[in-house]
């Protein structure tokens, strides 16, 4: 018997996520354990439309209305995708409720009640089980951007503005045990051991 968590991997550009979504997704599938992987922006038909617009690299919205249309393309996951598969399915989402305050509100200065109050109301009683969040330092950041074909608008801001929106990442993790801090200028095989061995805990009923 196993459990259906909703488990978000959080962080700015180059912090990893994908990488090692990409490893936990491998291992369910292997395992032959149903999940639902989806990312945000983005994730169903109409999500990766408003994806298209909001990364734009020519795109320049006000910075409300790319938080209207980030929640946008977050409510047209919840009532497609997520809705239907809560509890029901292992949801694993890159980018979530957290993106939006540690980018909106940390590093753009849009009020939090504002933000609260549209997640509330979107989600209703969906909650996140548990939250990985992967950090990376300046220098490896600008690495990894480097290495990039594709930049979107959203790889380009400066290293003042990612410095603020990681501080309010590390924020949001503060003294909550539903958080784990992964620390991504260590190697990936290290972190991917550590993220795999908290996702049979989360899974698994009698894992230790």
């Amino acid at each position: 018997m196993f459990k259906r968590p909703l488990i978000v991997f959080e962080g700015i550009e180059g912090s990893g996520k994908t990488t090692h979504i990409k490893n936990i997704t491998k291992y369910l599938k292997n395992k032959k354990i149903k999940y639902i992987n989806i990312r945000e922006p983005g994730g169903n038909k109409n999500s990766e439309l408003l994806r298209k617009i909001i990364l734009n690299k020519r795109s320049n919205f006000h910075i409300f209305s790319d938080l209207l249309l980030y929640l946008a393309a977050r409510n047209e996951n919840i009532d497609k995708i997520i809705k239907k598969n809560y509890q029901k399915k292992i949801i694993i989402i890159d980018r979530f409720i957290d993106s939006t305050i540690a980018y909106q509100h940390y590093g753009m200065g849009i009020d939090l009640k504002i933000i609260n109050l549209i997640n509330k109301y979107l989600l209703k009683d969906i909650k996140v089980d548990f939250t990985f969040l992967n950090t990376v330092s300046s220098s490896n950041l600008k690495k990894r951007l480097g290495k990039r074909k594709n930049l979107n608008k959203y790889d380009k801001f400066n290293s003042a503005f990612y410095n603020k929106v990681q501080k309010g990442f590390v924020n949001l993790a503060k003294n909550k045990n539903k958080y784990l801090i992964i620390n991504s200028d260590k190697k990936i095989e290290v972190n991917s051991e550590i993220i795999l061995k908290k996702i049979k805990k989360l899974i698994f009923k009698n894992e230790k």
